[in-house]
């Protein structure tokens, strides 16, 4: 079996059954064994009925820790663990979280995110009102290792709840949703199909397919919270900008869900927008590994990808930034009077 798959993998519909549970919140897990009690912790605190909501961890092999063993210890029963038989990556254990959630509503909340106070029932009352939506979410904020907020999800400040106009257009030109935000009709899976494709951005696909098919319901709550981690620039991907190459392929993918009248317009401005991205990246990169090579290498694909005065000014103000701190530590020849050095 593909580690990628080629095409959005099937999920088969659930026999008919009036013991389902409402909600299943589905838990991948892989080598984040230190935030996942506090994963489980934050789904427990909401006080769901038992028997309205499946809660299982799905670890890809893990070898951090005994996770099977946190389970049992935070989880105190409530939770169900499930280890794949060997490590499968990252689209196919969420295939298999699918899969395995027997609710009518599938959240999958990564194993170093959490849900704030409330999440699962305004997300439920967002289906009750809108019974035609085939998913809601809602804001997040930012969190570091240590739990504390770091950054505020600002997309919208103004107090909002219900169907997003023109959502396929909107989420087609720019991602706005965490994984930890959104919640899913199981159906909707059932019918549309698992990520597929590439596994930077699956996720950003997956929104654009069901705006395509299915209205989406959103709330201005804060309700989760987003994990970044002190190393989340440094994967290989980010280092050299394949993570652009990537988001070129995914931009075709979006694109096959588009009106056709509508594709030119909508590329232009996701090419603006992730151009923009990496080259915040590259300035992230001299800030935090001073290595030019990899500054280089993301504003040279950001620049390939778009290019307009905005965004060569930027490019410019890092590259002034990289020759000031040359000539900065470049050696300067002793003193005539003194023998001594400049410092």
């Amino acid at each position: 079996m593909e580690r990628i798959p080629t095409s959005p993998p099937l999920i088969p519909p659930l026999a008919p059954s009036p013991d389902r549970p409402q909600w299943s919140v589905m838990i991948p897990v892989y080598n984040c064994a230190e935030f996942l009690p506090y994963t489980i912790e934050s789904v427990l605190a909401q006080n769901y009925p038992v028997k309205a909501m499946q809660i299982e961890v799905v670890d890809d092999g893990s070898t951090d820790a005994d996770v099977e063993k946190i389970v049992q210890e935070v989880g105190k029963g409530s939770v169900s663990y499930y280890r794949q038989p060997q490590n499968v990556g990252s689209l196919r254990n969420f295939e298999t979280c699918i899969n395995r959630a027997q609710g009518h509503f599938v959240h999958l909340l990564h194993g170093d995110d959490r849900v704030r106070d409330g999440y699962y029932r305004a997300m439920q009352k967002l289906f009750e009102d809108f019974p035609e939506a085939g998913a809601a979410f809602c804001r997040h904020y930012h969190i570091d290792e240590q739990n504390s907020i770091i950054s505020k999800n600002v997309r919208d400040d103004n107090p909002q709840r219900g169907l997003l106009d023109n959502w396929l257009l909107r989420i087609s030109e720019k991602q706005h949703i965490q994984y930890a935000t959104i919640a899913v009709k199981r159906e909707v899976y059932e019918k549309l199909g698992s990520f597929y494709g590439l596994t930077y951005g699956e996720d950003w696909e997956m929104w654009v397919r069901i705006a395509k098919h299915y209205p989406v319901a959103y709330t201005s709550q804060v309700l989760a919270e987003y994990r970044k981690h002190t190393n989340s620039i440094s994967g290989v991907k980010f280092l050299t900008g394949e993570y652009l190459e990537d988001a070129a392929h995914l931009f075709q993918l979006i694109q096959q869900h588009l009106p056709p009248e509508h594709r030119k317009q909508i590329l232009r401005k996701a090419q603006k927008n992730f151009a923009n991205y990496g080259i915040n990246i590259a300035h992230s990169l001299w800030q935090k590994t001073g290595n030019r090579t990899y500054v280089e290498a993301n504003l040279r694909k950001a620049l390939n990808m778009h290019i307009d005065a905005k965004i060569c000014y930027k490019a410019a103000k890092i590259v002034a930034k990289m020759a000031l701190h040359d000539l900065k530590i470049k050696p300067h020849a002793p003193e005539r009077a003194t023998g001594k050095a400049y410092t």
